[in-house]
């Protein structure tokens, strides 16, 4: 069994960078794993512990979902919180001009319920999570530091491939290993 997600990879900018210390800065006293820049992705599906005899008709169908899909590009652009700023989870960057990786995770979310594997039922929220919160005790501060980044824009970025991951979990954190990348053109 591996604990596999499959995501598109994102170098994070300078803008972003500077945005997620300066966030980071700001809330330095509250409990929040923040992510490694070099763990910067964007999940399009979550697939948890998977047989590798499964793995391989995953990587059979990405490949055929990915193939001639065609690059393409999108924006990401201000700092926002799931679920609310009365109970944070996750501090992430927002994506704009989303349509054509929605549609892509639409195609491989369609992939993998065609191949029998289970998909998230929640609606598809493009993100990019710069920390975890554990817990917060200055929610306002939260809110500053958020609302700073306000529709400002980080960085274009351009998606050539899909990457299907390993996610092997250590006590320092996650290291994500590529299995398969997938070309989209």
């Amino acid at each position: 069994m591996k604990r596999i997600f499959i995501a598109v990879n994102v170098e994070p900018g300078t803008g972003l960078m500077r945005a997620a210390a300066t966030i980071k800065s700001l809330l330095a006293s509250e409990s929040i794993k923040w992510t490694d820049p070099g763990n910067t992705h964007l999940t399009l599906a979550f697939l948890g512990d998977t047989d590798e005899k499964r793995i391989k008709i995953l990587i059979r169908m990405l490949s055929e979902r990915c193939s001639g899909f065609g690059e393409f590009s999108f924006t990401l652009e201000g700092v926002g919180v799931f679920k609310n700023f009365r109970e944070p989870r996750v501090i992430w960057a927002g994506v704009k001009q989303a349509e054509r990786l929605t549609e892509l995770s639409e195609a491989v979310n369609l992939g993998l319920a065609e191949t029998g594997f289970v998909v998230e039922e929640r609606s598809f929220r493009p993100h990019l999570t710069l920390g975890r919160i554990r817990t917060i005790r200055n929610t306002e501060n939260l809110k500053e530091a958020v609302e700073r980044y306000y529709g400002t824009e980080f960085q274009k970025v351009t998606v050539g491939e899909v990457i299907l991951f390993e996610s092997i979990l250590m006590q320092t954190g996650p290291v994500y290993k590529a299995l398969a990348k997938f070309s989209l053109l």
